[in-house]
């Protein structure tokens, strides 16, 4: 067994050990961008009880990160965050998707993946943004992330907010998703609400036009369930 997979299935085993019987059936999520909102959502499905490893061309750079957040907490390479999680999170400059997608299509294939990822003009170009705020970022994610179940998650404001309003009192804070792979959307409404949220389906994911950047939708909203599906 490689050296570094073996040192983090013994962290982990170690962490669940000290953690109630509910906690060692959270299931592992890897984080492909370790940037506000990779850390922000990654820490507070580790307090939820997830094992979590973040990646990073540079995973020694992770390292501060990681300690701070406890055992359940890894940092490594894309591909082996890829293969640490029965979910992936992605949060990453949304110009890097084409990248990722074929530098990483094998490894992806039959991943359910939460996208996190907006397309910014000034930071990514203007194609690229043209063609998500066109065709809708659900699908242009899902064209460049091909193989994968994605779901739209996350993407409405920033980690401040999100570290801020995350188990707040009920109601709780309303998250848009949106998915077209029922088995993926569950999933992501299982993180959503782990993460001390309340998930909302938009619908597939030609829906998640309704919360993406530049829309009138839901993009920035705070309020709950109900308010979000007025």
């Amino acid at each position: 067994m490689h050296h570094f997979t073996r040192r983090v299935l013994l962290a982990t085993a170690a962490a669940s050990l000290a953690m109630p019987a509910l906690a060692q059936a959270k299931r592992p999520i890897g984080i492909i961008g370790a940037g506000n909102i990779g850390g922000a959502i990654g820490g507070l499905w580790i307090k939820a009880g997830h094992p979590v490893m973040f990646s990073s061309r540079n995973p020694d750079e992770l390292k501060d990160m990681v300690a701070k957040l406890g055992p359940l907490a890894h940092a490594g390479t894309v591909e082996q965050a890829i293969k640490f999680g029965d979910a992936l999170f992605i949060a990453v400059p949304y110009a890097a998707l084409p990248q990722i997608g074929s530098d990483y299509r094998d490894a992806l294939k039959g991943k359910i993946v939460l996208d996190a990822c907006n397309a910014v003009p000034t930071r990514d170009g203007d194609a690229i943004t043209r063609e998500a705020d066109t065709n809708g970022t659900g699908v242009t994610s899902q064209k460049y992330l091909a193989g994968t179940h994605l779901v739209r998650a996350f993407n409405t404001m920033g980690a401040a907010i999100f570290e801020r309003q995350a188990g707040r009192p009920d109601p709780k804070m309303a998250i848009p998703i949106a998915g077209d792979d029922p088995q993926a959307v569950r999933v992501a409404e299982e993180l959503v609400r782990d993460a001390g949220f309340d998930p909302v389906l938009a619908g597939g994911l030609d829906a998640a036009k309704k919360f993406q950047q530049r829309s009138p939708g839901a993009y920035g909203f705070q309020g709950n369930a109900a308010e979000l599906k007025a």
